[in-house]
Order: C-alpha cells, then sequence, then structure tokens
C-alpha cells in the first residue's frame, strides 16, 4: 500500500518542518498510498497562503453541499468512480488490468458500505491483503479508510475497534515491505495517524447522529407531553365551568320556582307580597343571567362583562342568605375571622359550596326549615359547616342523586379538603368540609 525511495539527502538528512524544499524536492520516503498523499497534501497546505486555504475550504464545502442533495447511492458510488478513473488514467500499460481488477476490488464494495459495513470492511480488507501479496501499490488503498469510517460511524465500539486493529496491521504490513533504507517510523506514525482519524471521525458522527435523534425523541416526547397537558387542560375548564353552571342554574331555578309559587298562591290574598315575590324573581333572574355571563365569558378574550362584575365570595353570603329567606328557607350566617387573606377561587369554592347545600336543602326539606351557615376563616384553612333543622333527612337517593354533592366533592378536593354530608345525630342534615389554601394553590397551579 506504500512505497519509499532513498532520497538525497541520506538518511540522517532532514529539512526543517514547513520548509518549501521539502515539498519541491524529492521526500527521503517517497509514499504512494495513502499515507504518501496525506503527507504531500499538508506540506502544500501548510505551504501555501491563507486566501487559498479559504477558497480551498469553499471549495470543499460547496462540494459537500452539491454531494447531499445525491441520492444515497449515487453518493457512495462517486468514490470508487474516482479511483477507478484515476487507475485508467495514470496507470501504466503493462500492469493496467491487475491494477484495474485489484482497485475495482478496492472501490466497488463501497458502494454497499452503508447497507453492511462490516462487510464491506471485510471485502475491502481481504482485497488490500491480495494487492499486498501481489506487491501491487494503489491509490485506492483510500478505500480501506473509507471501509473503517463507515464501520465507525455505524457499527458498535467493538466492531471499530476490531475494524481499526485490522487497518492498523494492514498499515504495519505496506510498511514493513514497502518503505527503504531503514525509514519505517516516519511513514509507519503518518499511515498510523490516517487510521485514527479516520476510526475518530467515524465515532463523531455516530455519536452526533445519536445525540440529534436523543434530540428529536425528546422534542417529539415533549410535544407529545404537551399535547397530552392541553386536552387535560381542556377537560379541566369544561369540568369547571359544568360545575359552576349547574350551581348557577339549579339554585337560581330552584329558588325562582319557590317564588313563582308563593306569588300565584298571594296575587289573590296578598297582592304586595305577590309583587314583592315577582320583583325577587327578577332579580333572581337578572343575577343569574350575570354569574351565567360571568362564568362562560372567560372563554372569551373581549368578554368585559367578567371585569365588571366580580366572582362572589364570602362577603356575598349574607346577599346569599338574604335570598334563600326570601324564597323561604330562613338562613343565618356566621363569619368568625378576617377573609380578606382568602383568595379569590377559595372564596369563589365556599360560595358555592354553601349555595348547593342551601339549594338541596331548599329543595329537600318541608317548610319552616331553617339553615345555619358557619365559616371559620384562619391562616391556612376555611372550614364550611352547613346544617339545617329539618325534621327528618332526605329521602334515601335524593340528595346524592345528579352533580350536587359529588361537585361539591370535587370542589372541595381541589384544595385538600374531605367533604362530609349527612344528617345530624340531633335531627336535620349536615354538610361539612375544610379548605386548605396552601393545596388550593398548588392545584390551581
Amino acid at each position: 500500500m506504500t512505497e519509499a525511495a532513498a532520497g538525497p539527502g541520506g538518511p540522517g538528512h532532514a529539512h526543517p518542518v514547513g520548509h518549501r524544499d521539502q515539498v519541491r524536492r524529492p521526500a527521503r520516503v517517497r509514499l504512494t498510498g495513502t499515507a504518501g498523499r496525506l503527507t504531500r497534501t499538508v506540506g502544500r497546505v501548510t505551504s501555501r497562503t491563507v486566501p487559498g486555504s479559504v477558497r480551498a475550504a469553499r471549495l470543499v464545502g460547496a462540494a459537500r453541499r452539491g454531494s447531499r442533495r445525491l441520492p444515497p447511492t449515487v453518493r457512495d458510488s462517486l468514490v470508487p468512480a474516482l479511483l477507478l478513473l484515476n487507475i485508467a488514467t495514470t496507470g501504466s500499460p503493462q500492469g493496467l488490468p491487475v491494477a484495474v481488477a485489484l482497485t475495482a476490488a478496492l472501490a466497488l464494495p463501497l458502494v454497499w458500505r452503508r447497507r453492511a459495513p462490516l462487510t464491506v470492511f471485510g471485502a475491502v480488507a481481504a482485497a488490500a491483503f491480495v494487492q499486498w501479496l501481489t506487491d501491487v501499490q494503489l491509490p485506492a488503498d483510500v478505500a480501506l479508510l473509507v471501509a473503517l469510517y463507515t464501520v465507525a460511524a455505524n457499527a458498535g465500539r467493538r466492531a471499530t475497534l476490531a475494524a481499526a486493529a485490522v487497518a492498523e496491521a494492514g498499515a504495519l504490513l505496506a510498511c514493513l515491505r514497502w518503505t527503504t533504507d531503514g525509514a519505517f517510523l516516519t511513514p509507519f506514525v503518518a499511515v498510523t495517524a490516517t487510521v485514527v482519524a479516520a476510526a475518530v471521525l467515524g465515532l463523531n458522527v455516530r455519536t452526533t447522529r445519536a445525540y440529534l435523534a436523543a434530540l428529536e425523541e425528546r422534542a417529539a416526547h415533549l410535544e407529545h407531553q404537551q399535547d397530552q397537558q392541553a386536552r387535560l387542560a381542556v377537560a379541566e375548564e369544561r369540568t369547571r365551568i359544568t360545575r359552576e353552571m349547574h350551581d348557577i342554574v339549579t339554585h337560581n331555578l330552584s329558588v325562582m320556582v319557590a317564588l313563582t309559587d308563593a306569588a300565584r298562591y298571594a296575587q289573590h290574598r296578598s297582592p304586595d307580597r305577590a309583587a314583592a315575590a315577582m320583583l325577587q324573581i327578577s332579580e333572581t333572574g337578572r343575577q343569574a343571567l350575570t354569574d351565567m355571563r360571568r362564568t362562560l365569558g372567560i372563554l372569551r378574550t373581549d368578554e368585559p362583562d367578567a371585569q365588571r362584575h366580580p366572582l362572589p365570595g364570602i362577603a356575598q353570603l349574607e346577599a346569599l342568605a338574604d335570598q334563600m329567606g326570601a324564597a323561604g328557607l330562613p338562613t343565618r350566617v356566621e363569619v368568625e375571622g378576617s377573609h380578606s387573606h382568602i383568595p379569590a377561587t377559595a372564596q369563589l369554592t365556599v360560595y358555592r359550596l354553601v349555595q348547593e347545600a342551601l339549594t338541596n336543602t331548599f329543595k329537600h326539606t318541608p317548610a319552616g326549615t331553617r339553615a345555619t351557615v358557619r365559616i371559620r376563616c384562619s391562616a391556612g384553612t376555611v372550614t364550611v359547616d352547613v346544617t339545617d333543622s329539618g325534621p327528618c333527612p332526605p329521602p334515601p337517593g335524593a340528595a346524592p342523586s345528579g352533580h350536587g354533592i359529588p361537585g361539591m366533592r370535587e370542589r372541595s378536593a381541589a384544595y385538600g379538603g374531605t367533604l362530609r354530608a349527612g344528617p345530624l345525630p340531633g335531627g336535620g342534615w349536615g354538610v361539612r368540609t375544610r379548605l386548605f389554601l396552601d393545596s388550593g394553590g398548588a392545584a390551581s397551579a
């Protein structure tokens, strides 16, 4: 694969590194294989000026970009074609058939190097060994380095080490056979450097490819995770809106039905009470429309109604109690502690829990029942306790039906609380839960 000839300077003569005469005059060791081309190319590049190197780099970059546009099979066929063309145009007529045959054996397997890198490397190594046995030196020895690079870029580390060992053994045999005058170390080091460079370059390509594949997989995973989070957010928002609409519609319609019945019975005996009930019905309907617009207006960015009407909270429980009293359920509200530090979302949860509990009491208890709402506010918790004085608990299956109590459990669970609803020992019905503000913040986040 390499050859050497004695130079005029003799074994002890050496030129300074980078001297121009080192390139122009015959070298002490002349290599026609890969090492010779590498050393001569390095000498020419180092002796040229910087603009020349820039132009060469631009040409190489343009050639690389152009080759990427070609199909892989066409790209892999370029090196064998160039090697065959080189040996056909520069080889001597006497040994041309043997040189062409050996070049074809070395170069043609490179066409399939991406499909079967280990097989191609074995075929090229076998052809190189036959070339060494026949004592023919060819430029096509570079095919062994290309095959080694392909193995390092596509196979594992063990396969790369084995291929590099085979290539290094070939370099040792070539230098032992084709160097003269005892000049063994310099060509052997040069050829070894090319073998190591080919293997390292292939390993870098394989590492980069694996890194890019990992990045693509991670990006796909993140995209899938974002889609899942978006779907979960949509489902949660849909559940929240459904729960809000249920509370608004159920409560207000129950109050409006009760007030309508009262107005119908009182229209002849007490027209003033009937008129007051009708006004209360109108006010309840307006409040229901306001709550619905506020709830649905969050879905629209251009809806200012949600800003004009703040979310109901603990301060609005007195108005809720007055509304229930007007409908026929006398309600008393007791608030212990300051609620100014409680977030608006937690206050809305308290309001909806009380509203739903009072609505269930209003629907399932007879006339004359009274309700009591106790709210205890502390630094980190809010306790909600709603009781009534009904003479008997609701009929079996009446209270748990629908979405009332399940909705209250979901609201309470969002703030780390457990809702308890059931008959009281002394009679009546009670709903009790404790909201943890820290849990609610975490859940909201």
